[in-house]
């Protein structure tokens, strides 16, 4: 076998075969470079059976005949390197043409990774997502207005169910690298070309302001978000831990699902943590995120604890309802319990 090329000697550090090789991985790739490259450099890593390694390609059948041709370029691949591929298109909902957003059509492909995992027993589900990538939704979030945990970026890896864990082994390597090592291998790729379009906010971040910065402000601006990123994630590790102590002291499990906050004892230098507490609650219901807003986070827990004797009722995107009385929060699902009926 020939000598590891320095991108697969990356890849096996941030990601050693030893820890997966003997378990079902689930490579998800869309055909571009970055996939691509995962995929050519697992094949060449892995230690064990090559059937443990199983592509998955989601179509989201928004650019036509060139989202079909990716789908059939990965199929191609995953045959070439001896590889099950599983593929699955964007299914459409009522009165829908295509997806609504860019949000909407990633998380049908998460939700599709995740079954897809569920049903062949995968242990990882890995990606392409590079640093670049993470300097990219850094200043995106920064843009759109972000917190301590928005800041932190995408995280090295995350659980997707009880069986399976997301994994990103090229979030520590550049785009360059990429294609030095596609380029090393002569491997094709495909290329999408919704990303030269700058009607999406990504694209200008990734197209104009990531260069600008670079050109004018500092050559090495990707380096210094992703040091931002790992800063983030070690304070809201902290932060993380403090709430778990407040949620241990003031939340209470109530009848048929509802979440009971007893703030009454609260102060304002408790407000930071209480509004922790809450986006992580809604987090792990499935509560909608992105309507809530951080205003309407800080106003809520503002209100939570400066205490009042007159009841009051949080209407909350989603069918969630909060009713507050005597400095206690109950928190429930309106959509649950019609749905129970």
């Amino acid at each position: 076998m020939p000598p590891r090329h320095p991108f697969e000697t990356a890849v096996s550090r941030n990601w050693s075969p030893a820890d997966w090789s003997d378990v079902t991985v689930l490579v998800a790739v869309s055909g571009g470079p970055d996939s691509v490259a995962l995929l050519r450099a697992l094949v060449r890593l892995h230690r064990g059976k090559l059937e443990n390694l199983v592509v998955a390609h989601f179509n989201h059948q928004l650019r036509a005949q060139e989202a079909d041709d990716d789908e059939g370029f990965v199929c191609a691949l995953a045959a070439q390197l001896g590889l099950t591929c599983h593929t699955r298109r964007w299914q459409r909902l009522p009165g829908e043409t295509h997806p609504q957003s860019e949000a909407a059509a990633r998380d049908q492909r998460y939700q599709f990774l995740t079954s897809l995992a569920k049903q062949i027993g995968a242990r990882y589900v890995a990606t392409g997502h590079t640093a670049d990538d993470q300097a990219e939704t850094i200043l995106h979030r920064v843009i759109r207005g972000t917190g301590i945990g928005g800041l932190a970026g995408m995280p090295r890896s995350r659980r997707l169910s009880q069986l399976t864990t997301l994994l990103r082994p090229l979030r520590e390597l550049r785009r360059q690298q990429v294609r030095e090592y596609l380029e090393h291998l002569q491997q094709p790729f495909r290329t999408d070309s919704s990303n030269t379009q700058r009607m999406f906010t990504r694209n200008r971040i990734r197209l104009d302001l990531l260069p600008q910065l670079e050109r004018d402000f500092n050559p090495r601006v990707q380096e210094a978000l992703c040091r931002l990123a790992q800063l983030a994630t070690q304070t809201q590790a902290m932060i993380d831990r403090q709430v778990a102590v407040l949620r241990n002291a003031i939340q209470r499990d109530g009848k048929d699902g509802v979440i009971i906050l007893d703030c009454a004892h609260l102060d304002s230098d408790d407000v930071f943590l209480l509004q922790e507490l809450l986006i992580q609650i809604w987090k792990e219901h499935g509560w909608p995120l992105r309507e809530m807003g951080l205003e309407r986070w800080e106003s809520l827990a503002h209100s939570l604890i400066t205490v009042s004797e007159t009841p009051k009722r949080f209407e909350f995107p989603g069918q969630i309802r909060g009713d507050y009385a005597n400095g206690r929060l109950q928190l429930s699902n309106n959509q649950d319990k019609a749905s129970t009926r």
